[in-house]
């Protein structure tokens, strides 16, 4: 394991673990305890549709870089990736994994990791932009922290990308304008984005009905975004850590307790790992090889 991974893993175990001292083990128990059939049916019907929403968009975003991926084929690998996140330590190893076995089967293997790179990195920002947006629907005095939750997520960003050699940051400027940017597909990964993000949001509104949460839907919508933009940190065991520690703060904020955000984190957390669990299906067997876009032609395509 590199340092960096170590870091990671060590940044997710402080966060639960500062969470556990402070409030005991009851919030994790009733987060646990509060996870209920309907919720986890509601998750699993949720989560199938924004894996197809997801899949979409990578196959979208890698026929850009010429290593095309079919949605159906790129679907079975999203599920897999997705099981593999909720399971092994980091919470990305899944990405790495579909990444790798994409590039390899499209004979591209840096393309391939470029290609979840970017789906991964256009899912976030609009969901970021959501969570923005969300911001009206607070209360000042909660719109003030979660703004300083967004700020601290976005500074994360910044240091990361100011610390990438300028090299680097050029290319990734001119793979950004004629992958991401481009007009053919934009709108689309746009609209794939913001669909994948409202099943995560209803899927975390339907838990914290679960766990009692009786706030107006507006304001529950708005901290749901900002929690599952800081869930995306790389700070995590598994997903588990940011998650629990924004909702920690953000409930607490909003008077709903500190308690119940880490309760309504914890199943939340449950019932997605149970919804990642159709991912079982594709470890038995391969996935269909990849082919290249009919549609791709040198001038369109970046080549890595």
């Amino acid at each position: 394991m590199n340092r960096w991974a170590r870091v990671r893993l060590m940044g997710g175990v402080l966060i639960l673990g500062v969470l556990a001292v402070r409030l005991g083990a009851e919030p994790f128990v009733e987060g646990i305890r509060s996870t209920d059939a309907t919720t986890l049916v509601v998750a699993l019907a949720v989560t199938a549709a924004t894996t197809w929403c997801c899949a979409w968009r990578w196959s979208l975003l890698a026929a850009r870089l010429d290593v095309a991926v079919p949605v159906r084929t790129a679907y079975r690998r999203y599920y897999r990736s997705q099981l593999l996140n909720a399971t092994l330590p980091g919470g990305v190893l899944g990405d790495v994994h579909r990444g790798i076995d994409h590039g390899r089967s499209a004979g591209a293997l840096g393309r391939g990791l470029r290609s979840v790179l970017w789906d991964r990195t256009s899912g976030q920002a609009v969901q970021v932009a959501l969570a923005l947006a969300a911001l009206l629907l607070l209360p000042a005095a909660v719109r003030a922290e979660a703004g300083w939750l967004l700020l601290a997520v976005a500074t994360v960003l910044v240091v990361v990308a100011a610390a990438l050699p300028a090299r680097v940051r050029r290319a990734v400027a001119a793979e950004l304008r004629a992958v991401v940017a481009a007009r053919a597909v934009l709108p689309r990964v746009v609209l794939a984005s913001a669909l994948a993000a409202v099943g995560h949001v209803v899927v975390l509104v339907v838990v914290a009905r679960s766990v009692g949460v009786t706030a107006p839907l507006p304001e529950l919508v708005a901290l749901s975004l900002v929690v599952l933009v800081a869930s995306a940190l790389p700070l995590s065991v598994a997903g588990w850590g940011p998650r629990e520690g924004a909702a920690a703060w953000l409930f607490g904020a909003a008077g709903l307790g500190v308690d119940t955000g880490v309760s309504v984190a914890v199943a939340f957390g449950v019932v997605s790992l149970v919804a990642t669990l159709p991912g079982m299906l594709t470890l038995a067997g391969g996935t269909p090889p990849t082919t290249r876009s009919p549609d791709s032609t040198p001038e369109e395509a970046v080549h890595g």
